[in-house]
């Protein structure tokens, strides 16, 4: 049994520069926590930068993507008998009071799985307090209506990288992930399962590099990915009802 009995789980692919103010923040903010780096095949000091400010890493001998990092992070959790996880990305995005606040309501029972989200309103959440642009925009409308129909009630930010989770839900977000749109069907899978998933507003910071999975060509493409990922589900569904 590990020492403290919650793990943070970071995917990374090439984020030597922007990992540290991470790893730096989530000591700062949870140190009672356990922090493991996914470097996923990255070609730059990822790795070293990892090891150097406090974080255990797991390296995949090549770039195998945000899905295997995903389910790897979950799965060593579970592997190693933490009774909760939590994930934030790479690029100094996610803020880890936030994390912490979802790890909260974990703990206490609230929920199974808390996901933060950037467009759930609340106490101090103002609605709109994103502007996203005119593809974002169109993209977060179609993923909405998608996830409400799939889901049976609304869920505002289905691809939010922002989780935590108990011990009942690693394995199935331990999994391996079929489809491009991972943080999609982990909500699927936590449907399937009967678990209690709440959706809690939360602020999130600009992205430190790199670009937003809902811009401009990136939009169109996920949002057909996330099509093709609920059409699989709907019919697998209804072949298990059979």
């Amino acid at each position: 049994m590990p020492d403290a009995d919650t793990l943070v789980f970071i995917p990374a692919w090439n984020e030597e520069k922007n990992l540290p103010a991470v790893l730096d923040e989530l000591q700062a903010r949870l140190p009672q926590a356990h922090v493991l780096v996914v470097d996923d095949g990255s070609t730059d000091g990822t790795a070293a930068a990892a090891e150097v400010h406090g974080a255990e890493v797991l390296s995949f001998g090549e770039n195998r993507g945000l899905q295997d990092g995903i389910a790897a992070g979950y799965a060593f959790a579970d592997e190693h008998g933490y009774e909760f996880v939590g994930r934030v990305d790479a690029d100094g995005q996610h803020p880890v009071e936030e994390l912490a606040r979802l790890l909260e309501i974990v703990r206490e029972g609230q929920a199974d799985v808390a996901v933060g989200s950037r467009f759930a309103t609340g106490d101090g959440y103002e609605a709109y307090r994103y502007e996203p642009s005119k593809s974002r925009r169109l993209g977060t409308s179609v993923l909405r209506r998608a996830m409400g129909a799939a889901l049976g009630r609304p869920f505002h930010d289905a691809t939010s990288g922002m989780y935590a989770a108990n011990r009942l839900a690693m394995p199935a977000l331990g999994k391996p992930y079929t489809s491009g749109a991972p943080e999609v069907e982990s909500l699927l899978r936590l449907r399937e399962e009967g678990l209690h998933v709440v959706e809690i507003p939360v602020h999130m910071r600009e992205r430190a590099s790199g670009e937003s999975k809902l811009r401009g060509g990136k939009a169109v493409r996920l949002v057909l990915t996330v099509g093709s990922t609920l059409l699989v589900y709907g019919l697998w569904r209804r072949h298990r009802r059979r």
